[in-house]
């Protein structure tokens, strides 16, 4: 939430337009739907969702069995999707079904893009989530997720108690695709290909316009439309297909700005693994440590499973490097930094 109080109280006395950044770090492609006819009062509108979420969930975390610090300290952490925990355990310390149950709740909604939140505070209704094809495809493919990782738990470890293994295999499934980074045990341990799964998962991350890290779902989304449309002209060459979200056809400018961003993703990603690697990091420690920070994912695989406390002095600098880049989206770091932007 700090980039709209950038734009709206700092910027416009540097004599940068706090809307021109707004547009730049607002997650996803599509960014010209306003809430508010103003900057100013789209603040407002996101920083009254935002506190209304916050506050629920702290409620949320005391009535499950927390005290009022912890709810507060994990209700700041899972709204943020930042992760982090007053307890070395994370979320597992309170050895709780409700309190993970809460978490899952409000990790999945913090994924949402909060202006759906917005409309449906503002209309009294939830018709908004239903029509967007972003959200059905988020929540979708956490559903799959967490049936997959459930159906894996059960393959490997048995039956021994049902109800436990349905709650940690949701739990650690919602966390992670959110690229909230909370956990209830070390799910770099479990069994098969379960853990690498998990982590791919924090490449997709949440929804544009959510407090979610990775590469978000609607670039998803439009790389899949995009590459049904590539196939359907191999059959018809000469057919004007358009790219749609909805019912809306989506400009060739955005579908470009997508792949621009892909693009620049897989080399970022590229560089800062080979320089991990340089440090003397093993390929599945220096992959889910680049995977971990540039999705500001948090746990990693292999040597920071529980950390970064282990790697150089060397490594955790490229970490910062990788975390400012997921947190920015890559693009507005590297707008800040170029000349051109502030000649202007």
């Amino acid at each position: 939430m700090g980039i709209i109080v950038l734009a709206v109280a700092v910027l416009p006395m540097l004599g940068v337009g706090g809307m021109q950044l707004y547009r730049a770090e607002t997650p996803g492609p599509v960014k010209d739907t306003k809430l508010t006819p103003r900057i100013t009062e789209t603040a407002k509108a996101l920083w009254y969702v935002y506190l209304a979420f916050t506050i629920s969930c702290m409620i949320g975390y005391r009535i499950a069995g927390m005290g009022w610090f912890d709810a507060l300290c994990h209700a700041f952490s899972t709204v943020a999707i930042g992760g982090f925990s007053p307890h070395d355990m994370s979320v597992g310390y309170f050895d709780s079904a409700a309190i993970d149950l809460v978490a899952v709740f409000f990790m999945f909604a913090a994924g949402i893009n909060f202006s759906l939140h917005f409309f449906a505070w503002r209309y009294v209704s939830v018709k908004h989530y239903s029509q967007d094809p972003e959200f059905r495809a988020y929540a979708s493919y956490l559903v799959v997720l967490s049936i997959v990782v459930i159906l894996s738990l059960f393959t490997y470890q048995g039956f021994i108690d049902p109800g436990q293994t349905i709650v940690k295999g949701l739990f650690q499934a919602v966390s992670i695709g959110t690229t909230t980074g909370f956990t209830t045990e070390n799910f770099s341990a479990w069994p098969a290909a379960i853990p690498v799964m998990l982590v791919f998962a924090s490449f997709i991350g949440g929804s544009a316009g959510s407090t979610a890290g990775g590469i978000k779902v609607i670039r998803w989304l439009l790389v899949y439309k995009q590459g049904v449309r590539e196939i359907v002209r191999l059959v018809h060459p000469s057919a004007e297909i358009p790219v749609k979200l909805g019912n809306k056809a989506v400009p060739y400018r955005v579908v470009d700005a997508v792949w621009g961003f892909f693009s620049v993703y897989i080399i970022v990603f590229g560089a800062m693994l080979l320089a991990m690697m340089s440090t003397g990091l093993d390929q599945v420690t220096a992959f889910s440590a680049v995977a971990a920070t540039l999705n500001n994912l948090g746990p990693g695989l292999g040597g920071v499973a529980e950390g970064f406390m282990s790697v150089s002095n060397t490594a955790k600098w490229i970490a910062v490097g990788g975390m400012l880049l997921g947190r920015l989206e890559i693009f507005t770091l590297l707008v800040l930094i170029t000349p051109t932007f502030w000649r202007r």
